[in-house]
């Protein structure tokens, strides 16, 4: 989630400091302008954990990192972001660096709040991204997932999974249940966990 920018215009070495210096607040930075990022809900928190644990367990042994909203990625020279999970297999993005320098797949679990900022120009600054291969939309008002997937410049397929369904992410060769996704959610139409 995003909130009013840290202030008008800065360079990316500005950026970086102001993150460095930060103990408590993360920034996103797009094209000169840093972004506080604001918490979420129990909900979106346990969605995040729970697909990211999907993808971990599946990519163990692979050259493949998973990444959670505590990591850095860098889209371009002016673009840095913190999605909810990230997905990297180049050798470089591991160990003590701080920034992901080349994500393959990137998940956004989406908020009434940020869905739209996900959908539409967020959504354009990961495809402006070379090497981000998939971008996964995960709804928190209802199981569904989307699955955007890279096919020739400039165009993204379309997969939604749905309730029922077996989500594949093709980039990495795996795939998991949707209701998997969703345990321990609670939907407010049924006030029932899943």
């Amino acid at each position: 989630m995003v909130a009013q920018p840290h202030r008008l215009l800065m360079s990316v070495d500005e950026y970086l400091a102001l993150e460095r210096s930060s103990s408590e607040e993360r920034y996103e930075f797009i094209d000169g302008y840093a972004y506080m990022l604001a918490g979420g809900t129990a909900d979106h928190s346990i969605i995040k954990q729970n697909i990211a644990s999907l993808i971990r367990n599946q990519l163990r042994g692979s050259p493949c990192r998973v990444y959670d909203s505590d990591m850095k990625v860098r889209l371009s020279e002016k673009r840095y972001v913190y999605p909810d999970v990230s997905v990297t297999c180049d050798p470089r993005d591991r160990g003590r660096v701080d920034i992901v320098q080349s994500p393959r797949l990137i998940v956004e679990v989406l908020s009434p709040s940020t869905e739209a900022k996900d959908r539409g120009k967020k959504f354009s600054y990961y495809r402006a991204c070379p090497t981000v291969e998939e971008y996964v939309l995960v709804d928190t008002q209802q199981k569904s997932i989307e699955v955007y997937q890279r096919e020739q410049h400039p165009f993204w397929k379309l997969s939604p999974f749905g309730p029922g369904d077996e989500v594949v992410v093709t980039s990495l060769g795996i795939s998991f249940p949707l209701a998997s996704v969703y345990e321990d959610v609670i939907f407010l139409e049924d006030n029932s966990s899943t």
